[in-house]
């Protein structure tokens, strides 16, 4: 796989894998536009973490139209007149939904989700990061987010699940799927240089890297 050849590169994963700060570094690389979540604009985020059954929905939809929204965007525009690198893809978002909300809510949210998904292009290649529970904890922790301090474990042990799940199934775009346990994507030369590597030499439609310590 050529990496210049991609118009479209999503970084996906679970929170604190890392997916920002790589898409940051790919889209620099790349001189590409970087399209990123805004988790900061969500007004319900902050109660979700602290009440999720009670705030749910509402946080789940706000997401939801947020992110059509800047995809919709990109699409009447001509997204690709020049590379996109982004920290989302909109195909995923059931996913928390599905974590979070009862099966009368799920319903709801998922018959809006249809109407809203725009008609774009799937990506040229999704870059899916994984790691452990407890590392993905760490790093929540260590960045200091003060409306994600109420992850629990528990949750992010789901999600990580639910990622599996969803990426196991997917067959829209080819994914190189990557344990960033031992790698530091963000500020390592070398380890950036191998991922860069490790996409060019892509053969199949999923591929596994995993770098141990």
């Amino acid at each position: 796989m050529k990496l210049d050849e991609c118009r479209h590169i999503v970084i996906e994963g679970p929170i604190g894998v890392g997916k920002t700060s790589l898409a940051k570094r790919m889209a620099e690389h790349m001189r590409a536009e970087l399209l990123l979540e805004k988790p900061s604009d969500n007004p319900f985020l902050e109660r979700f973490y602290g009440d999720m059954p009670r705030h749910a929905l509402s946080t789940q939809l706000f997401f939801l139209f947020q992110r059509a929204d800047q995809l919709k965007g990109l699409v009447q525009t001509d997204m690709f007149a020049k590379p996109i690198v982004s920290d989302f893809m909109l195909e995923k978002d059931p996913l928390f939904a599905r974590l979070t909300l009862t099966d009368a809510e799920y319903d709801l949210y998922h018959t809006i989700f249809r109407h809203l998904q725009p008609k774009s292009p799937p990506p040229g290649l999704v870059v899916y990061l994984q790691a452990p529970p407890a590392i993905l904890l760490e790093r929540v922790k260590r960045r200091g987010n003060m409306f994600e301090r109420s992850i629990s474990m528990e949750y992010l042990q789901r999600l990580s699940e639910s990622y599996m799940r969803f990426f196991h199934q997917y067959e829209a775009a080819p994914v190189m799927i990557i344990n960033s346990e031992n790698l530091n994507l963000a500020d390592s030369q070398a380890d950036f240089d191998l991922l860069l590597q490790q996409i060019e030499k892509m053969r199949g439609h999923r591929e596994y890297f995993n770098r141990r310590a």
